[in-house]
């Protein structure tokens, strides 16, 4: 079994900047995709951006030039730093990883979800 576990999310002021983290524990053999996805009230859940263990990044138009994201393999972990914040950014902000891990089945790799962590922005 795999945990995320995110943390960084607040309350900022429009224009101002957030840093998320993600870090991923348990049976983890390799950790392929790490990304962040976002769901506002009423929403459907929607990507923000991902990045592969190579460090090959994907971004949601709306976040370009805003967010970056990154990981450190070492430590399991996918970061995203967030500037120049807009009330739109507002959502609960979840941690995904796509992780190969060794079962009695053999090498499988599966999705796993953090809790969420939510980030609101006042304007």
């Amino acid at each position: 079994q795999v945990q995320l576990v995110e943390s960084g999310g607040g309350l900022v002021q429009a224009g101002g900047s957030l840093r998320l983290s993600c870090a991923a524990s348990g049976n983890i053999f390799r950790i392929n995709v790490m990304g962040w996805y976002r769901q506002a009230p009423g929403k459907q859940r929607e990507l923000v951006a991902t990045i592969t263990n190579g460090g090959s990044t994907n971004y949601a138009d709306s976040v370009k030039g805003r967010f970056t994201i990154s990981r450190d393999n070492a430590k399991n972990t996918v970061y995203l730093q967030m500037n120049s914040l807009k009330s739109e950014d507002t959502a609960v902000y979840y941690c995904n990883a796509e992780v190969s891990s060794y079962t009695r089945a053999g090498l499988t790799t599966s999705p796993y979800w953090g809790q969420g962590t939510q980030v609101t922005v006042s304007s």
